[in-house]
């Protein structure tokens, strides 16, 4: 496998991936020397909320992906919003730049501190051409917080959660954007951020590699969806459920136009596409299946979902990895992939996990960190896990409990998460509280804005503003 030769894309099926290179090879031009990367984010989409996990929403052109891709049976993320984001943009833990209670609000005075070294920046400086399209969540408080000054060449979409899937609006600001400036356009989001994501490869300069991160806002709340979309699942009698899968078809609609962009421009072939959620989803509309717990939660619900990764002729199609990796692992894997650099001030978390991907090698972790913060943490160990205060959300900054609860999980005898043993198996309990307590002296102190609006906010001029 020559590494340097083709795009890394999470993407659909090999015969239709062979059939496009050979139709399209010539309007590609010059292939780069680096693998392309395009890295599409859902949303608060679940563990079955996709087909070829079994759920009932229609995702044809993810399970594609599936069919023609390498599936990650147990990859991990956090259990909201921004630490994931956070996890992948510098492949280190939440806990260690102030990341680990909630999400960045949009009257936050805080961000993804300056001092962290981007994956756009490590793969700006490896040659690429770099974008967002979508949602960026962290941190507006200024232009230097802002996608473009962390090493995106191009933006485009919206810096908070929760906008308005219509009017682009959030907390009666505009906030959708490109290139850093306010944009007023009208249009569905999931539906421009597919279109945004169209063109930049349809115009992207080949003889360049290319880094697309399209992290969807879909298909978290509000619940909007367009009528076309609302009207295929009328049979589902709850409003916000029947909006949510039409949420998820429409991404996953956008999600097929982008492959079929690269197909069109011959360049699917020597692309890496990945795919996966930022967290689990919420029980209210989503369907985590069998995994106990939802979004928001240090239970596999919560931070366990679905994951793939697509390219062509490098990627076993139909593969199952059931290694467990983290979101912390992308950065020195695509780092790495692309001969980027991956030494730097700040120490890693995540490890090069391409051999696992590619099934040669087991998991390079001995231990996933896989939350510390004042209020709850979790570790898994080899097949144990262990959960502190596992019933105080992500998002919980109330007093801190008098007294700590902890559960111990085998997950190869367990999965479920159905039989604690941590009065069974005292000697392996003390063993991840001392790994969990370790892990939480070296944290630094978490930003904890309020969840609800201050009275005296105003929008940052960073945001909304012309």
């Amino acid at each position: 496998m020559n590494t340097r030769s083709g795009f890394l894309v999470i993407t659909i099926s090999m015969a239709t991936a062979s059939l496009a290179m050979s139709q399209n090879a010539i309007l590609a031009g010059p292939a780069p020397e680096k693998p392309n990367i395009v890295f599409l984010l859902a949303d608060d989409l679940g563990f079955k909320d996709v087909g070829y996990q079994g759920g009932t929403i229609k995702t044809p052109h993810i399970d594609k992906l599936a069919v023609q891709g390498t599936r990650f049976d147990q990859f991990y993320v956090q259990p909201v919003c921004s630490p994931t984001r956070s996890s992948l943009m510098t492949g280190r833990y939440p806990s260690r730049y102030g990341f680990q209670v909630g999400v960045v609000r949009p009257w936050a005075r805080h961000g993804l501190p300056l001092a962290e070294r981007t994956l756009a920046q490590a793969l700006k400086e490896a040659g690429y051409t770099t974008a967002i399209c979508g949602k960026w969540h962290l941190g507006h408080l200024d232009h230097s917080y802002l996608p473009t000054s962390r090493g995106f060449d191009h933006q485009y979409g919206h810096y908070n959660g929760a906008l308005d899937y219509f009017t682009h609006i959030r907390d009666k600001g505009l906030d959708w954007n490109r290139d850093d400036k306010p944009l007023r356009e009208t249009g569905y989001t999931t539906t421009l951020i597919g279109d945004e994501s169209v063109r930049l490869i349809a115009q992207h300069d080949v003889s360049k590699p290319l880094f697309l991160y399209v992290p969807f806002n879909a298909p978290h709340s509000p619940f909007q969806a367009p009528a076309s979309y609302l009207d295929m699942y009328k049979h589902i009698e709850t409003r916000n459920k029947r909006a949510f899968a039409a949420m998820v078809t429409c991404m996953d609609d956008a999600i097929g136009r982008i492959v079929a962009a690269l197909d069109q421009r011959g360049m699917r072939h020597n692309t890496l596409v990945f795919f996966c959620s930022d967290n689990g989803g919420m029980n209210m509309v989503s369907d985590n299946g069998p995994l106990r717990g939802e979004k928001g939660l240090l239970y596999e619900g919560g931070i366990r979902v679905p994951a793939l990764a697509v390219w062509p002729g490098v990627l076993k199609a139909g593969a199952v990895v059931k290694e467990p990796l983290h979101m912390v692992d992308m950065y020195p894997t695509l780092v790495k992939l692309a001969g980027g650099r991956l030494e730097q001030p700040l120490p890693l978390d995540g490890k090069d996990a391409w051999s696992a991907i590619t099934g040669e090698r087991p998991t390079p972790h001995k231990e996933i960190l896989l939350n510390t913060s004042p209020y709850n943490g979790a570790i898994r160990l080899g097949d144990w896990k262990l959960i502190r205060n596992g019933k105080l959300r992500a998002n919980y900054i109330g007093e801190k409990p008098q007294e700590d609860t902890y559960e111990l999980f085998n997950l190869a005898d367990d999965p479920y998460e159905k039989n604690d043993l941590s009065q069974k198996e005292p000697a392996k309990l003390k063993e991840l509280q001392r790994r969990l307590n370790a892990y939480a002296d070296e944290a630094a102190p978490a930003n904890i804005p309020p969840n609800s609006m201050p009275e005296d906010f105003r929008i940052p001029a960073a945001w909304g503003h012309e």
